[in-house]
């Protein structure tokens, strides 16, 4: 009965310990899974893109919630075409005031953005000029990064690290295949990776996945919270930035 109690004990402080963080991107555009999304049971973060129809509700919805909220940068991936991207994209044949003045007007466009991420961008984040400028104007606005990981070329932590912007990298997508049963299988990703790492951060999606990513999400809240505390973005970099400064 008392190693019971005290295995009990492990588990319940290894979860105390552990941390994840959930970040849905594409918010800003009136996409389905909006409502769904700001209804979940727990702190996450919002990714806005700016210059949408509904940037400024979204983000203004989210922070009264309690959510982080961050700018979803649209930068230029290596397939696909750049009317795809939305306004004031990020793109690689741009000059450096332009991606400058860019990154500054869609900062000023997302009320109460405390960080930034990627919407897309392969082609851009493994480009160490443009992500200079960028990450620079980050630091200047007191930003964090959130690297969402389009590409295994990517080349912010290096300039992330050069710049001492504090930097975050996506873990898992979730539903980078809109079902359920892959959504679900995420999850299942998610909690493994917590076996072997403190912290998890995972990437949903509001559109055409909004309403199966948010219902997965909510059904799958007490099991995640057995394995750690679902934390807001902001919360990691905290941490891993005192974690930074220990001897």
């Amino acid at each position: 009965m008392q190693s019971n109690i005290s295995t009990e004990k492990q588990t319940e402080a290894t979860a105390a310990s552990k941390r994840i963080a959930i970040v849905i991107d594409d918010f800003g555009n009136g996409m389905t899974g909006t409502a769904e999304m700001m209804k979940l049971p727990f702190p996450f973060t919002v990714a806005v893109m700016p210059f949408m129809p509904t940037t400024k509700a979204d983000a203004e919805t989210a922070h009264k919630l309690g959510h982080d909220v961050i700018v979803h940068m649209p930068m230029e991936p290596n397939r696909g075409k750049k009317e795809w991207l939305g306004p004031g994209a990020i793109t690689t044949d741009l000059t450096d005031a332009e991606i400058r003045k860019r990154v500054e007007a869609a900062i000023d466009n997302v009320p109460f953005a405390v960080g930034m991420n990627n919407h897309m961008g392969s082609k851009v984040t493994a480009d160490e000029r443009v992500m200079r400028i960028v990450l620079q104007v980050c630091k200047e606005r007191g930003l964090f990064f959130l690297d969402s990981r389009t590409t295994f070329k990517t080349v912010i932590p290096k300039v992330a690290a050069e710049l001492e912007v504090p930097l975050v990298s996506n873990d898992v997508f979730l539903d980078d295949v809109y079902s359920v049963a892959h959504i679900s299988k995420q999850i299942g990703i998610l909690r493994k990776h917590l076996q072997e790492h403190e912290k998890c951060i995972a990437i949903g999606h509001v559109g055409p996945s909004g309403k199966k990513t948010a219902a997965v999400l909510l059904s799958s809240t007490p099991s995640l919270r057995e394995n750690a505390v679902i934390v807001k973005l902001s919360e990691l970099v905290r941490r891993t930035s005192d974690q930074q400064i220990l001897p």
